[in-house]
Parts: C-alpha cells; sequence; structure tokens
C-alpha cells in the first residue's frame, strides 16, 4: 500500500516548503505550506501565523494528511506512484477534481468520489498507462482553466512541470 510520508515529502517540495507566500493573482491567496487561507480559513496554523510564530510541521502533516491523503484513499492504492500523483492533483486542485480525472482515465463513472470500484479499477490498472494517461489529463484540465481564466496563464507553465514530474 502507498505510504503517505513519501508523498507528502514530494508535495512539500513542489508547494514550496513551510514558508507563508501571497503570489498575485494566486486564487487561493496568502498560503503557508502550500495551505490556502482563502480554501481553508479554520487551518488551526493561523492562529500561529497571526500571533507571529511558526505552525508546528506536524500541523501541517496532519492537515494535508486529513485534507488529501486520506480523502483520496491514498492507503488503499497500491502503487506509489499512481497514489502520489493523485494525492499531489487533490492538493493542487482539490480531491474530487483528482478523483474525477482519474476515475475518467481508469473507465469509472467519474462522479468525484473514491470507493470500492475506483481503488479497484486503479489498483488494476497498469501503473505506467496510469501515470502517462493521468498527466495527459492534468494538462488538459490546466489549459482548460487558463482558456477559463486568462489571468492564471502565469501559473501554467509551472503546473505542467508539475504534472510532468509525476511521470519521470
Amino acid at each position: 500500500m502507498a505510504d503517505f510520508e513519501q508523498a507528502f515529502s514530494k508535495t512539500m517540495a513542489a508547494e514550496g516548503g513551510y514558508k507563508l507566500t501571497d503570489i498575485k493573482g494566486d486564487k487561493g491567496g496568502q498560503t503557508y505550506a502550500g495551505i490556502s487561507r482563502r480554501f481553508h480559513p479554520r487551518w488551526a496554523g493561523w492562529a500561529f501565523i497571526e500571533a507571529g510564530q511558526t505552525p508546528p510541521t506536524e500541523l501541517v502533516r496532519d492537515f494535508y494528511r486529513a485534507e488529501f491523503w486520506s480523502a483520496i484513499k491514498g492507503a488503499s492504492i497500491t502503487d506509489q506512484r499512481v497514489a502520489e500523483g493523485l494525492y499531489d492533483l487533490a492538493v493542487n486542485a482539490s480531491p474530487k477534481v483528482a478523483v474525477k480525472l482519474a476515475q475518467i482515465v481508469v473507465g469509472v463513472e467519474p462522479d468525484g468520489a473514491i470507493g470500492p470500484k475506483t481503488i479497484a479499477a486503479l489498483n488494476g490498472a497498469d501503473p505506467k498507462y496510469f501515470r502517462l494517461a493521468f498527466t495527459l489529463a492534468r494538462i488538459a484540465r490546466r489549459e482548460a482553466v487558463v482558456s477559463k481564466d486568462r489571468s492564471q496563464e502565469k501559473f501554467l507553465l509551472g503546473w505542467i512541470r508539475r504534472d510532468l514530474k509525476g511521470v519521470a
């Protein structure tokens, strides 16, 4: 079964590590370690930041495990790299988006909810094929986002680089 710690360390590197950012045009607004204040305003770490302190690493790790790894049922996926790709997109776009794209790739009804059929299809798929097809689906989704909202174009190349790391 896939290991959260391996997936977490790779995604933290993609998210820029443990730092506070506020990038102009980023729809997530202010973020700490990739956690968006806009989308996760109740995260306990914001209290530390407001007090001028660094949130405990464990608080970040627990958040990612609960919000993203558990949401995609990462521990039920047998191939580590398949789980990492799904998890990384869940972090970057949402668990529902990640699961829906994965369901399309493995031929399961794309409802965005991960259950036994989706897990069985993921675990039954050829991991190399899945990673390639899932990466193409991720890139196509990025293009659709940018086509819909041109203000996001400045993020496109970075998103694609992130997507391609899943197949390297």
